[in-house]
């Protein structure tokens, strides 16, 4: 792993795995979107990556329509670095029926997960290295159906028969279009060990170059467990595959956000927060905005002596193309 002086946060603001109806503070509209991507980066964030939501519903969603509402207000109001999803299932409103339409063929929903990125060129963006099976179906033996908008039925329970697609052709679409093309940066996001050495595997076929910015992601049903052996193990497997030519960072999911996060900044490795990946602050605490998750671990890299990096350190720290090179 390569060695920096300063740490990395990521706050991830609002994703495609939580439900309106497993918080009231999980943000949904353009308004939520800003003002928590604003507070996160306010806390201490260099880094916010970014979903878009049907504000009438509360729905994942990738229309670039939606994502135009936000990005240029989080940037007139914030130097934080603006990272954009490449990841979730292509889902938009219909404009003849209004209603939310579910894309089934991989040609649309890779165009759909693209659409965004390729229209406003971030500096950075996810970059899944894998195929996952998600497991969101098990939530809805928690919740109460009669709480649940018809969407959200639909949408969890769907990933009992969906496998989250990430296709050789299509992670060298990714590697070409965004990267190649666009100067994006990626945050090559690794659900499993395997998806290490596929990350070695584009670079041995020339798609993409080091320095890479690999997130290790624990705890999601359907990819590696929230387990400190599993912490060790992968950076022990991404030193073996790329030495000092990659940044480390981790993300960990529910109530492990924390606790691993932490393990990952003592290791020299670099941390991500925020209500995509956990909507708790402590143990039957739901976190009221992704900033208060970010000002937790950021206290406690101060009690380490850990500095924290600013945007603009992350930027000369990972190479991006800078926040005026963008197109928003």
């Amino acid at each position: 792993m390569r060695k920096q002086n300063k740490v990395i946060i990521t706050s991830a603001t609002t994703g495609a795995m939580h439900m309106p109806f497993m918080s009231p503070y999980l943000p949904i509209t353009p308004d939520q979107i800003v003002e928590d991507s604003v507070g996160a980066a306010e806390a201490g964030a260099s880094i916010v990556h970014l979903h878009a939501r049907d504000a009438e519903t509360g729905c994942p969603v990738t229309d670039p329509e939606v994502y135009g509402q936000y990005l240029p207000r989080i940037k007139e109001r914030s130097d934080v670095i603006i990272n954009l999803t490449t990841g979730q299932p292509g889902i938009r409103r219909s404009k003849e029926s209004g209603e939310l339409e579910f894309k089934s063929e991989w040609s649309e929903v890779l165009a759909e997960r693209m659409a965004a990125p390729i229209e406003f060129e971030p500096e950075i963006t996810s970059f899944n290295m894998g195929p996952m099976n998600a497991a969101n179906w098990i939530m809805m033996g928690r919740a109460d159906p009669s709480k649940l908008q018809m969407w959200e039925q639909i949408f969890v329970t769907a990933t009992k028969d969906l496998t989250m697609q990430n296709t050789w052709a299509s992670m060298e679409k990714f590697a070409v279009e965004l990267g190649q093309k666009r100067g994006v940066v990626f945050e090559y996001e690794c659900f499993d060990i395997g998806h290490l050495y596929a990350l070695k595997m584009l670079q041995d076929l020339g798609l993409v170059k080091p320095p890479f910015f690999i997130q290790s992601v624990f705890g999601f049903l359907g990819g590696i467990a929230s387990d400190p052996k599993h912490v060790l193990h992968f950076r022990q497997t991404a030193d073996d595959l790329f030495g000092d030519d990659y940044y480390w960072s981790v993300l960990a999911a529910g109530k492990e956000q924390i606790r691993l996060t932490n393990m990952a900044a003592i290791m020299g490795g670099n941390v991500r927060v925020g209500l995509e990946d956990s909507l708790w602050y402590g143990k039957g605490q739901l976190a009221k905005s992704s900033a208060e998750q970010v000002g937790r671990i950021r206290r406690i890299l101060d009690e380490l002596g850990l500095e924290v990096a600013t945007p603009d350190e992350a930027r000369e720290i990972l190479g991006t193309k800078g926040k005026d090179n963008v197109n928003f």
